[in-house]
């Protein structure tokens, strides 16, 4: 709808408003206590340590969006958003919700930060334990894994033999890749705390056998040789043009001769405003750390020529599924 009236400009700034209702459902974890047996609202405020008039008013808002039934007084989970709202589901998009609810503490400082204020990328992140993490990554696998196939399908990564996974959190895009090569093997990168959930996920796709699982921050440390495959997916926006100018120098040098990069990640039109959705996830970047963005293809291509790559091209124009290829002489 055109913002063309005081209405659709209003409604556009209001529309925060269903969305802060829902993240605080899913961090009073509401969802999950009422999936098994509706309750009152006395009954869940007892049950999540919360104030009984406010909740009630919560719980209603809730209600009232469709994301919870009230009748006769008790509340329940709609039964067709259990799966997706519990915490105790593999579909559960719960652990991404937490996570929305972490990054809006930090758009509430976005005039600050704008002002210069307040300093970008200094909230503390969210803290998780091993089966918050391990939620996470779960959930980003389960969104993730039906569009990985896609993009390595755009890729056809053809004859390559060896796949450097930069950052390829619990292999979701190594799996792709290896599934759909049969004779690849594969080395993921990635955190040491990642790794140990790359290892269980590549053995239930019984991979395991095929992928080197190497940890360590590319921020540091240098990354394995021997590859003539790179893939760089969603990493490229958190760095500032001189991190990435560092990381495609590592690459570079990870590759053989006549290896290739390839880069899944926003490419935003010269002007900058265009696509939409990467305009909005550079303010993101700019909430959460110190020099991210979301990058034009003519910036992506300084920074890998500037690295020593060639034949840089756009493969697909996509938002965050945008790819760009280039390839070391």
């Amino acid at each position: 709808m055109p913002l063309d009236t005081p209405e659709t400009i209003l409604n556009l700034a209001r529309d925060f408003m269903a969305s802060r209702i829902l993240l605080a459902g899913a961090e009073l974890n509401i969802f999950s206590l009422l999936k098994q047996r509706p309750l009152s609202a006395p009954a869940i405020a007892k049950a999540v340590n919360a104030d009984s008039r406010a909740l009630t008013i919560l719980l209603d808002a809730l209600a009232a969006l469709g994301l919870l039934a009230k009748q006769g007084g008790l509340y329940h989970c709609v039964p067709q958003l259990s799966a997706i709202l519990t915490d105790d589901h593999p579909d559960s998009i719960l652990p991404m919700l937490l996570h929305l609810a972490h990054l809006w503490r930090r758009w509430s400082s976005l005039t600050d930060i704008v002002r210069g204020t307040q300093q970008p990328g200094k909230i503390t992140n969210l803290t998780l334990d091993d089966k918050a993490r391990t939620a996470f990554i779960g959930a980003m696998h389960a969104i993730g894994f039906p569009r990985a196939q896609a993009t390595v399908a755009a890729i056809q990564p053809g004859t390559a033999q060896r796949l450097l996974d930069v950052g390829g959190a619990s292999g979701t895009y190594t799996i792709a890749f290896l599934q759909a090569s049969p004779a690849m093997q594969a080395t993921l990168f990635d955190q040491p705390e990642v790794i140990a959930m790359a290892r269980e996920r590549l053995d239930q796709a019984g991979l395991g056998n095929r992928v080197q699982l190497v940890a360590g921050d590319f921020y540091r440390d240098e990354l394995p040789q021997g590859h003539d495959l790179a893939f760089v997916s969603a990493i490229i926006h958190q760095n500032s043009p001189a991190q990435n100018l560092e990381l495609y120098g590592k690459i570079f040098r990870a590759l053989q001769p006549g290896g290739r990069i390839v880069i899944r990640d926003h490419v935003m039109e010269p002007n900058g405003t265009a696509p939409p959705g990467g305009a909005i996830f550079a303010v993101n970047m700019l909430v959460a750390t110190e020099g991210g963005g979301t990058y034009t293809m003519e910036e992506i291509t300084a920074g890998l020529l500037q690295a020593g790559f060639q034949k840089v091209r756009l493969l697909r124009k996509a938002e965050m599924d945008s790819l760009v290829e280039a390839f070391k002489p």
